[in-house]
């Protein structure tokens, strides 16, 4: 069965054939049976490859899905028999249905599908069908239980099996690690065209996004983490189809404009979003022994992680300014090894003391850096005033001074980086207050 909807009229003009929600083969066990899932296939110029994928996957939903389902190809602005190939498949399977775009981009048709779909988990996969289907269910299976609220397939995720050429192997592995370094994002990969969401974390994220092309996964999976949503990520086997319509130079230098204007969105505020709260954890068992309340265990771990780090950093300082020590005066050898241990020990706290901070890596590190100036005139000073005290020092001795002045300046930055830098806001508005061991799942109630 079919209907037709109007579709949305932003980002860009929709004519949307919707299909109807197909049966699943057999109940989920975990889930209600009223847990939809829609799954968008974005088309440009595709209509060799759209047959093939679209009896392919057909077929599986069909015959595997624990879950109704559906099928959207979103066609935007193919100028071949895409669309018609479209119409004709949608006549022939049950369950596909067709959407139409005037614009070109990725970003605009999953923005567009996913923005209107009344479904309760939404997901996309590239028309080539890279990524082995293998990996669906473990895709969807963690939203539909409510545990997480984003899933994503992960070509470089430990289990993952990959088949591709070396260019985009290592283009794909630096792109990643540049995400992760720039923005401290913890999933591995950001752009495999195989990803899912329960829609009611989804839309108020879909709003915020900007980005029409191929780095709108990205997008997304930076605003989810920056608000707090659980992703999930899948090893999945991947094998390259050589008929791409990817252009990947100029994919990353577009990516590269897109990780700095995230940066500034979250610098300014602009990447925060208000989402359905996820209740905080509870014991299960009825006799567990709990640790100590979240404000006092809270405090303690990021005092425990701090000193570990802080002594890392203060035996790292040592060394490195005895080794720099051999060559170049105190003053340089000291200003180097401040620079090299500011820099490690502010990202370290910043992923783990202080992780749940929403502050970014561009405010931690000029926060850190404004530290840096204290810390290097503070050492630097007690360094010279020993020296002026013992001029026949050794560059051992001067070390042990630079160690504990090094001490003073990590309870200094402590203080500074909790209260200024790290400095938790109040938690947003995550729509309504769950009571213990409520859980929101799509398509049901608390479960």
């Amino acid at each position: 069965m079919t209907r037709t909807s109007p579709g949305v009229s932003a980002p860009g003009k929709a004519l949307r054939r919707a299909a109807g929600f197909q049966p699943a083969p057999r109940p989920a066990a975990a889930t209600p049976d009223t847990t939809t899932v829609e799954i968008v296939v974005p088309v440009h110029n595709e209509e060799r490859a759209l047959p093939g994928c679209l009896r392919t996957l057909h077929a599986r939903l069909r015959d595997e899905l624990p879950y109704p389902w559906r099928i959207t190809v979103a066609d935007n602005a193919s100028t071949d028999r895409t669309l018609d190939v479209a119409h004709e498949l949608a006549a022939e399977l049950p369950g596909v249905g067709v959407v139409h775009l005037e614009r070109k981009g990725k970003g605009v048709a999953l923005r567009t599908v996913w923005g209107a779909s009344d479904a309760d988990i939404v997901a996309y996969m590239d028309v080539d069908l890279s990524t082995g289907l293998d990996g669906l269910l473990p895709l969807i299976a963690p939203l539909a239980s409510g545990h997480s609220d984003l899933a994503i397939g992960s070509r470089l995720a430990p289990g993952a099996r990959t088949r591709r050429g070396t260019r985009r192997e290592v283009l794909s592995r630096g792109y990643n690690t540049l995400i992760r370094l720039t923005h401290g994002a913890r999933f591995r990969d950001g752009q495999c065209g195989f990803k899912a969401a329960r829609t009611e974390v989804l839309r108020p994220l879909l709003e915020v996004t900007r980005d029409d092309g191929f780095f709108f996964d990205t997008e997304l999976l930076i605003l989810a983490e920056h608000n707090g949503l659980r992703v999930h990520e899948v090893p999945v086997d991947w094998i390259e189809d050589l008929d791409t319509r990817v252009d990947v130079a100029g994919t990353a230098v577009k990516d590269l404009r897109g990780l700095w204007r995230m940066t500034r969105m979250k610098a300014t505020g602009a990447a925060t979003v208000s989402l359905p709260r996820r209740p905080e954890p509870t014991a299960e068992h009825p006799d567990a022994v709990l640790a100590p309340g979240r404000r006092r265990g809270h405090l303690s771990w990021e005092l425990s992680c701090f000193i570990a780090i802080g002594i890392a950093s203060t035996a790292g300082h040592a060394l490195l300014y005895w080794l720099l020590r051999s060559w170049w005066s105190p003053a340089l050898a000291n200003l180097v090894t401040m620079v090299v241990l500011t820099v490690a020990n502010t990202e370290a706290n910043r992923r783990w003391t202080f992780r749940g901070s929403r502050a970014g890596p561009v405010r931690a590190h000029l926060g850190a850096g404004m530290l840096f100036v204290l810390g290097y005139l503070m050492t630097l000073g007690a360094v010279l005033a020993y020296r002026a005290a013992e001029p026949g020092a050794s560059a051992a001795a001067e070390s042990l001074v630079l160690a504990g002045a090094a001490v003073l300046v990590t309870a200094v930055r402590f203080t500074v980086l909790r209260t200024a830098v790290f400095g938790r806001p109040p938690a947003p508005d995550r729509g309504g207050t769950a009571t213990d061991g409520e859980r929101r799942r799509p398509g049901g109630g608390p479960g």
